[in-house]
């Protein structure tokens, strides 16, 4: 976590190409989350995952890159489309993860397809994290260190419930 917040923070921080360099590493944020999917899938997790996104890094930077401009896009409408569309794609890195012959809209397609209907559980699973995040103020922002893991797994493992759900279904 430390490691990623270091890279992704610093990068923010460089003069007039911060932006672009930020985007640049779209790949390492995508590491970062599908690493919770592989410890709950019980992969031993080591430095060198979290850079996994870069082995095939067009596929994940466009497709990444297309999420968040697709959710960025929709919160113009309003707020809440915004909110309904992020829980619409956010299983989107893990089904890059599962499935290498997705890219672009096909994988943002099949997120929106897995989450019918499970919207609103994934909304109250992310609004239970608030708490968290005010509890970080009071330690200064230190606490992200611990909160961004705990939010990355609970979300991989919302994706491995609702993807065993559904396979059961098929």
């Amino acid at each position: 976590t430390f490691i990623v917040l270091a890279i992704t923070t610093g990068a923010g921080f460089i003069p007039k190409a911060g932006g672009v360099v930020a985007i640049l590493l779209l790949p390492l944020t995508y590491s970062f989350t599908v690493l919770f999917l592989k410890a709950i899938r019980g992969e031993v997790i080591t430095i060198p995952p979290l850079f996994d996104g870069f082995k095939d890094y067009g596929r994940i930077l466009g497709t990444v890159l297309l999420q968040r401009v697709y959710i960025f896009l929709w919160s113009f409408l309003f707020f809440v489309p915004g909110i309904i569309k992020y829980c619409s794609y956010a299983m989107t890195p893990y089904i890059l993860l599962d499935e290498p012959e997705l890219k672009y809209n096909a994988a943002i397609e099949k997120s929106m397809a897995m989450m019918a209907g499970h919207k609103m559980k994934l909304f109250l699973l992310e609004l239970s994290f608030i708490g968290w995040f005010l509890l970080t103020l009071l330690t200064g922002g230190i606490g992200l260190l611990f909160l961004y893991p705990y939010i990355d797994a609970a979300r991989a493992a919302f994706y491995e419930d609702l993807k065993n759900s559904t396979e059961t279904l098929d």
